[in-house]
């Protein structure tokens, strides 16, 4: 099977996801500036959410760019992505609203930990059914920013229970990481199958 049915599911899950977010974006009491301030957290959750999601799908869809064909197991890894970015929602609202509490702080970590960790499982899947010589398993190597980034996403959890700001400053620090654009699978789309890919 080729990989535009799965691209264009995904395409579609993200964008709902965005969309139920910004849904949940309460309109502000009064109509002066001093109004929007109780909305600070909850706007820099959401903003925060919006960007990792954001990385995900930019990051998806380079890696599909160099997938050749989708298989069953790559479907099934898919969907257990798309479930734990499903979930992103949910995790932002209720951080967003309490901002200074450890639960929510551990559960947002948790499923940044869950939503990174399905991601690497896919490029894993995909790289073991186009083989390790494949375009993909040279673009993507050893994954050391995955790496990383589920490594801090534990030490965020853990850092929760001491104070969730600093749990905050590492989900920031990890959405910088990935901002920093990956060249990997660009360089090798430019080497492989030319400019106009």
């Amino acid at each position: 099977m080729r990989t535009g049915r799965l691209e264009a599911f995904s395409d579609g899950v993200v964008a709902i996801l965005i969309t139920i977010m910004v849904l949940e974006l309460k309109v502000p009491e009064g109509h002066g500036w001093a109004a929007l301030k109780p909305l600070g957290p909850i706007l820099a959750s959401y903003l925060l959410s919006f960007v990792y999601l954001a990385i995900y799908w930019n990051n998806h869809h380079h890696l599909f760019q160099v997938t050749e064909r989708v298989t069953g197991a790559i479907l099934w890894a898919n969907l257990h992505l798309l479930f734990w970015l499903s979930l992103v929602p949910f995790a932002t609202i209720w951080m967003g609203e309490n901002h200074r509490a450890a639960v929510p702080t551990v559960v947002y970590g948790v499923v940044l930990n869950m939503a990174g960790t399905a991601y690497f499982a896919l490029s894993r899947v995909i790289i073991r059914s186009e083989g390790s010589e494949s375009v993909v398993a040279r673009a993507i190597g050893t994954d050391r920013k995955g790496v990383v980034s589920l490594a801090l996403y534990l030490v965020s959890i853990g850092a929760a229970a001491i104070d969730p700001w600093i749990s905050d400053a590492i989900f920031v620090i990890v959405a910088v990481i990935w901002l920093v654009p990956d060249r990997r699978i660009e360089r090798f789309l430019l080497v492989e199958i030319g400019p106009e890919s």
